[in-house]
């Protein structure tokens, strides 16, 4: 029986999405009525700080050097997006087209592109890899000196640009990506190209904070077959590390938050215990140093919290505890803790994309979900069609998802 259900899950996935296959053929066929031309599609634009988003006619030009023009076919909700939509004590860019966690297909490339071709799949990434750089060069890092995350820049790096516009009038890009638009440009170094076969409405969510959360735990904590494991924050971030370390064999997977109503849904992840801080009236480093004897192997902190982080250092084990540091801190933020910690052989680590090189590591990911070695459904708690896309934001800010997929057609 067993053996008959992975026989048959290739051939469900051709089924049912033979139509986004389709899709990629018509695009093909369709080239000479697009490349090289400004397409005209539908937006939504941010135009103020906290303002809901605005389906809007843009026009979208052809992809330059080292560029590819996508059709976005689905993109999902990050937190990253609400934090710049919302730019509270950040620059104010508007007008702008947010979106960053996406997956489409590719309609044309520029001068220069050779490893994409119109029809591909693809996952567009707010980082990427030029393959040029020492970073690029590097086994130890996915920092691309060229193409890693800028959220203040609002153009392409080829000419300076915006690919949008509105009535003749340029819109701001986001982290190179700007998925909120049914066919954006990117640059070639920050694209994946993926099985064709995948759910694209599924796959989306790899292009940012669940790859994140995977590989800050088992491509930096690495945490061993039967230990510890804390993990700070319980939002997709956190659950996508607590889903690393169910994968890498963690015997204890202790889940971390103020909000006690996510510690049901953590256990879907692997969280096998919990502590809420707010019940206990000593310091949570201390609360897990007791009920670990010693300190957590491993803890992983998503956060962004400043406490939250030197707690999550202070609470791991003398001699051989790691700690991996995923939360963005606000910029005026400072670490402070004893320092004969790290004598006593305690080690803190930062990672940006769970240290995964978008180009090369994204497909194995996908390959993972296509072989059900990693499910993605289960961060997958809402759908809207792309005409309500300000929902997706409502329900981020009520706390009541985890991913919500929007439907760029809908």
């Amino acid at each position: 029986m067993h053996r008959i259900q992975k026989l048959r899950g290739p051939f469900q996935h051709f089924r049912s999405h033979n139509n986004e296959l389709l899709q990629s053929f018509a695009l093909v066929n369709n080239l000479s009525t697009t490349a090289g031309k400004v397409i005209p599609c539908k937006a939504a634009v941010a135009w103020e700080a906290g303002k809901p988003l605005v389906i809007e006619d843009v026009e979208v030009s052809p992809p330059q050097e080292k560029e590819v023009r996508i059709k976005i076919k689905y993109s999902s909700l990050c937190h990253t997006d609400l934090v710049y939509w919302e730019s509270k004590g950040l620059p104010p860019i508007f007008p702008r087209i947010l979106g960053h966690e996406a997956a489409g297909i590719v309609e044309s490339v520029g001068k220069d592109v050779s490893d994409f071709k119109p029809g591909d799949h693809v996952l567009p990434v707010f980082t990427g890899q030029c393959g040029e750089c020492p970073h690029c060069n590097s086994e130890e890092s996915n920092m691309c000196d060229l193409l890693r995350i800028n959220p203040t820049r609002e153009v392409m790096i080829s000419d300076g640009k915006s690919r949008f516009s509105i009535n003749g009038k340029p819109v701001s890009h986001f982290l190179g990506t700007s998925t909120f638009s049914q066919y954006t440009v990117v640059h070639s170094g920050c694209l994946a190209k993926i099985d064709p076969q995948a759910p694209l409405d599924k796959v989306c969510v790899l292009s940012c904070g669940i790859t994140t959360g995977l590989g800050a735990t088992l491509n930096v904590a690495k945490p061993n077959k039967g230990s510890s494991v804390a993990i700070f924050g319980l939002g997709a971030v956190g659950l996508a590390a607590a889903e690393g370390a169910r994968i890498a064999g963690a015997s204890r997977i202790i889940g971390i938050d103020l909000n006690p109503s996510k510690f049901e849904q953590a256990k879907i992840f692997g969280v096998n215990e919990f502590v809420n801080p707010k019940e206990h009236n000593k310091p949570i480093h201390e609360v897990l140093t007791e009920l670990t004897n010693g300190g957590v192997d491993r803890s992983i902190e998503c956060t962004g919290n400043i406490n939250s982080m030197i707690s999550a250092f202070e609470a791991v084990h003398d001699g051989w505890g790691v700690t991996v540091i995923v939360g963005v801190p606000r910029a005026d933020a400072v670490f402070k803790t004893n320092p004969f910690l790290f004598l006593n052989e305690r080690t803190i680590k930062g990672t940006v994309f769970g240290n995964y090189k978008p180009k090369r590591d994204l497909p194995t990911l996908v390959n993972m979900y296509m072989k059900n070695e990693l499910k993605l459904e289960k961060f997958i708690t809402h759908r809207v069609p792309f005409s309500e896309i300000n929902r997706a934001f409502d329900h981020m800010i009520k706390g009541q998802s985890l991913r919500t997929i929007i439907d760029m057609e809908g």
